[in-house]
């Protein structure tokens, strides 16, 4: 072979080279914003009535740019369980997250770690809550454990030798915690490197408990009276016992949650409406704070020309209760608890202002995300991608109804009942086991089982349990067939 040939293959090899990692490297960035306990009835474009005494124009500026979810639901409405099945695309019986006290195994494969190895600069930043060091990330600062509102600690990659995690040296940083996790996020961005696509995770604390706003919203809806849900003023007696003894309702919040002496003359009744008055108005002020930095987020993408090229999501752990029901938290197989926000936008593909309304799950972030960044999904992950139900094209085959189940049982303070069970866009059913199958976190408590079936068509708001109602007795069959099916095909056989 002549030299002048060898050098023109030699050159050409290294032109294929670089159009390959600059075809690579014009791969979508995503940053993936994620709230604490952020329910959909607190954000405008959901249309709730919440929505119109606090809107939330950042966050709905994605949906006007993008699309929104009508239907994304958690497969375990508590916090710790949630992040691990976002991260790792599987159930809490899959992954071994069953409870707040487990810890997500460090060594497991997980959407970081897949971003990574594909090329992904990768980032964790706010509230982690997963007990073990974050692994695949190529920087983290993350909250210890719940995290403090003010002034709030921080855990830097680097600090971590071993032991317990969230003991590690901590680093203090003063202001609100809303405001330092948004700051730290885009000090990462402005830092990161220029020349790789970023996964950028963005965890707000708030609004978690015990709904602690930035000094400067503290007087924000003082002068307003928040509108009560229907039925705020449940009594519960048409539930099983299960349900009478949780410790969920208003009247249950203590002083701290609501910064002042709890009066001791009041009815019931009349306590649940003073402190729902209380706790919205914390509640939405932390999430004015959210608002706002997702504002100062999507402007830092728009002034550094990177609006076009970065996949951009809000969403929350999962849902909250607002009052409905007389409750607060979330735990429960009720709509308030298990749906939660999900807004994406991405010009190049998503089309503006985009409603959908099929049956996602948190267990599908992971491999829809990985779809865009032309990943192949790991066997081992049990969601599936739908990124074509964001292109707007009719998906054969996609699920009509979704598996959830809540581990727990009675953690000692929210007294909720360990349960599991279906959801279609027609009916519910829950079945409550009440039973702790020796998981960690959770209490000795055995209360007699209880089922549970909702027409959604008929009663929305799951006011009136029909299992009962003979009208409905081929209902209930095939809803019991078909929930055997998924937890076989979920592998959840306990």
């Amino acid at each position: 072979m002549n030299s002048s040939l060898n050098s023109f293959l030699v050159s050409g090899a290294f032109l294929v080279s670089i159009s390959s990692i600059a075809q690579k490297d014009s791969r979508p960035n995503i940053l993936y914003i994620m709230a604490d306990d952020h329910a959909t009835q607190a954000i405008s474009i959901y249309g709730g009535q919440l929505g119109k005494i606090l809107p939330t124009p950042n966050i709905d500026r994605i949906r006007k740019e993008g699309a929104v979810l009508q239907d994304c639901f958690c497969t375990n409405s508590i916090s710790t369980p949630s992040r691990a099945a976002i991260l790792t695309g599987q159930y809490s019986q899959k992954n071994g997250v069953y409870t707040l006290n487990d810890k997500l195994d460090p060594s497991r494969p997980n959407l970081a770690k897949d971003l990574q190895a594909a090329g992904y600069q990768t980032a964790m930043i706010g509230k982690w809550h997963l007990g073990t060091e974050p692994t695949g990330f190529d920087w983290y600062s993350v909250l210890p454990e719940q995290g403090k509102y003010y002034n709030p600690q921080f855990i830097e990659k680097g600090s971590y030798v071993s032991g317990d995690f969230d003991q590690t040296q901590k680093k203090t940083i003063e202001g609100h915690v809303t405001d330092v996790t948004t700051d730290l996020s885009l000090e990462w961005l402005t830092k990161r490197n220029k020349e790789k696509p970023f996964f950028l995770m963005c965890h707000f604390k708030a609004p978690h408990r015990s709904w602690e706003p930035a000094e400067r919203f503290k007087q924000l809806l003082n002068d307003v009276v928040i509108p009560e849900p229907a039925n705020l003023l449940e009594t519960y007696e048409s539930r099983g016992e299960c349900i009478q003894n949780m410790k969920m309702s208003l009247e249950n919040l203590n002083s701290r949650d609501l910064k002042q002496p709890i009066p001791s003359d009041m009815s019931r009744d009349k306590k649940r409406k003073w402190a729902y008055q209380i706790y919205l108005k914390d509640y939405l002020r932390c999430v004015a704070g959210i608002d706002e930095s997702v504002g100062q987020i999507l402007k830092y993408l728009d002034d550094n020309h990177l609006t076009e090229n970065t996949i951009i999501i809000y969403t929350s752990d999962q849902g909250f209760f607002l009052g409905e029901h007389g409750w607060f938290d979330k735990r429960m197989m009720m709509d308030e608890s298990i749906r939660m926000p999900f807004l994406i936008r991405y010009p190049k593909e998503i089309k503006k202002q985009q409603r959908n309304s099929s049956i996602v799950l948190n267990i599908d972030f992971a491999p829809t995300l990985l779809d865009y960044a032309d990943v192949n999904k790991p066997h081992e992950m049990q969601g599936k991608s739908f990124r074509s139900l964001l292109r707007g094209e009719s998906v054969a085959r996609w699920r009509d109804a979704m598996y959830y189940r809540y581990w727990m049982n009675d953690d000692g303070d929210h007294h909720v009942p360990a349960h599991y069970g279906i959801r279609t866009k027609e009916f519910k059913l829950i079945y409550f086991y009440n039973e702790s199958l020796g998981k960690s976190g959770t209490g000795s408590r055995s209360l007699s089982p209880v089922w549970e079936l909702y027409d959604l068509r008929k009663d929305p708001h799951e006011m009136r349990n029909i299992y009962f109602d003979v009208k409905y007795k081929t209902v209930v069959s095939k809803l019991k067939i078909k929930l055997k099916k998924l937890r076989e095909k979920y592998q959840d056989k306990e």
